[in-house]
């Protein structure tokens, strides 16, 4: 390690176990290519899950608690967990973070709730940017966004442009799909506890309807759903029905790196 990139003094202790659970290194320093590298790693570790709905486990939105969860416990979550824990980690390392809300377009184009999902401003020291980082929508890009750029951005996960409304916000669009709006207006992480609540109870929400553990690999994309496991490598995708509960639970250790003590199981939302 270059004397550049050793620890600053004064570090809080769990940056250093945050980096070891992604596989990073200490940045050299907070430019657009230490992010890349750090969504990236993000992305190739920590699972996209739902799985503390379905555990009776509760969700606090606090940084600490999300670092804990993420780095102690090392679990995964969803967007307000993941891209929570990511913003504090960046902010740790020098970058400057900002919460945005934003509403997701459903499958029939119509948008959201209201902080639906948070995502990520983040300026780095080089000049450039400001950035999109992302590490907490599933599958989607792999490396930052230009959010001030509106020409088609190419990233192995597709083609990506930022789309201006007449109401000052922003569409993100992949591959010509709408996939988020997002508002601009800074964020705190408290504002999102009323959009993690809907998503965790609400019975039309996805995430209370269904178990999903899901990670990005080297060469695709591997998914546990309830008891079918999907990898897709190269673009063709695998589908696998598991068996016992020893086989789920082996599966969700053995690639995702999720030991539980227990199998969930998709519990009714009237029930949380």
């Amino acid at each position: 390690m270059s004397e550049e990139a050793k620890q600053p003094a004064r570090q809080p202790a769990w940056v250093d176990a945050y980096l070891e659970r992604i596989g990073a290194p200490w940045p050299v320093r907070p430019d657009v290519a230490a992010l890349r590298e750090l969504q990236l790693r993000h992305l190739l570790t920590v699972p996209f899950e739902n799985l503390s709905i379905h555990l009776a486990q509760d969700i606090v939105l606090e940084e600490d608690k999300l670092v804990e969860k993420i780095v102690a416990d090392r679990r995964g979550g969803f967007c307000y967990e993941l891209n929570g824990a990511f913003a504090a980690l960046l902010g740790e390392l020098g970058f400057r973070v900002t919460l945005l809300q934003a509403r997701v377009f459903g499958d029939d184009g119509r948008l959201g709730i209201p902080y639906d999902h948070v995502a990520l401003r983040v300026e780095t020291d080089d000049g450039t940017g400001p950035w999109l980082a992302d590490v907490g929508f599933g599958d989607h890009a792999l490396r930052p966004l230009e959010l001030e750029a509106r020409a088609e951005q190419d990233d192995p996960c597709g083609s990506f442009r930022f789309q201006e409304t007449p109401q000052g916000d922003l569409d993100l669009l992949r591959d010509g799909s709408q996939q988020f709006r997002l508002d601009p207006r800074p964020r705190e992480l408290a504002d999102f506890r009323a959009g993690s609540w809907y998503h965790r109870t609400s019975p039309d929400s996805h995430f209370t309807r269904s178990l999903v553990c899901s990670r990005r690999t080297g060469e695709g994309r591997v998914t546990l759903r309830g008891r079918t496991l999907i990898t897709t490598v190269r673009g063709e995708r695998h589908e696998t029905e598991l068996g016992g509960d020893a086989e789920v639970l082996a599966a969700y250790r053995d690639h995702f790196g999720l030991v539980l003590t227990a199998l969930p199981q998709v519990r009714s939302p009237r029930s949380v």
